[in-house]
């Protein structure tokens, strides 16, 4: 096993399209997954590379490194639509796991109940992806296409997580439900982002759930129902969750799975609404 740690984006593409490699940030899904396995790849270690930790704004967005900690997500003061972003870093398995696992990591790991999934569709977040020719862009709900899935190539790297600035009177809230508070699989989770008129109305909405399908789902019709409500009225039909497609497994069976997402998004919304009134 040969582990590379380069300090350059062109460096580590050349190791890409040179070794047979798995990328690490924190680590913290590829040692888990090995079990007691040896490795069969190498290791490209991504967190010396510059520009691939912090956050940076710009007029128009802000850009999340590839390898930024959960943590640092969690303790930085961002705008309220970022609340449901932070409430997951901080459930994000233990406090240890947050300090070593990155927000670019949990998407690669393409997990159906990967927790940074919900909070980053509802932000509009998009993937910066970098290959040897170029450096495209696609929004998160696009390049994770199924368990284990995503649309990176075998000569690309995730180097960003780009989120839009998004209306300054919205609001945001996570929901997860799990056996226990940290070191947990999420049997659901909800994300919101809620912006309220000077009536009190809902005028933008947002809603995506992770772990009720093979990936994370937003809710549209849901979403356009919303608009014109008032947070305490909302209400969640059926209809409003026909995307989704729960299983049955040891942690709970689909038709619990609906019930409790349905409660979770009424109390999300409210909280999102509430935060920001």
């Amino acid at each position: 096993m040969t582990y590379f740690a380069p300090t350059a984006l062109s460096d580590a593409l050349s190791l890409i399209a040179s070794h047979d490699v798995s990328i690490i940030a924190g680590g913290t899904d590829v040692f888990p997954a090995q079990g007691r396995d040896p490795l069969q790849k190498g290791l490209l270690d991504v967190t010396r590379i510059d520009g691939l930790t912090g956050l940076l704004w710009t007029p128009d967005e802000l850009r999340i490194g590839a390898a930024t900690r959960w943590s640092e997500i969690a303790n930085t003061k961002l705008p309220n639509y970022f609340a449901g972003l932070q409430e997951a870093a901080r459930t994000v398995g233990s406090v240890q796991i947050q300090n070593a696992g990155t927000v670019a990591g949990n998407i690669c790991n393409a997990s159906p109940a990967a927790d940074g999934m919900p909070p980053l569709m509802t932000l509009g977040a998009k993937v910066e992806i970098s290959g040897p020719n170029e450096t495209r862009q696609m929004p998160v709900e696009d390049f994770v296409t199924g368990p284990r899935q995503t649309q990176l190539r075998a000569d690309e790297m995730v180097t960003a997580i780009l989120v839009p600035t998004l209306p300054a009177h919205s609001g945001a809230a996570f929901e997860k439900l799990g056996s226990r508070s940290y070191l947990v699989i999420s049997i659901t989770m909800v994300a919101v982002v809620i912006g309220c008129d000077a009536r009190g109305r809902i005028d933008f909405a947002r809603v995506a759930v992770g772990a009720c399908s093979p990936v994370a789902r937003r809710l549209m019709t849901l979403e356009a129902d919303l608009i014109g409500q008032t947070p305490q009225k909302v209400s969640v039909t059926s209809s409003h969750l026909a995307p989704l497609a729960p299983i049955t497994d040891i942690r709970a069976d689909g038709d619990y799975r609906l019930e409790a997402v349905a409660e979770q998004i009424v109390r999300a919304i409210r909280r999102a609404a509430h935060a920001n009134g």
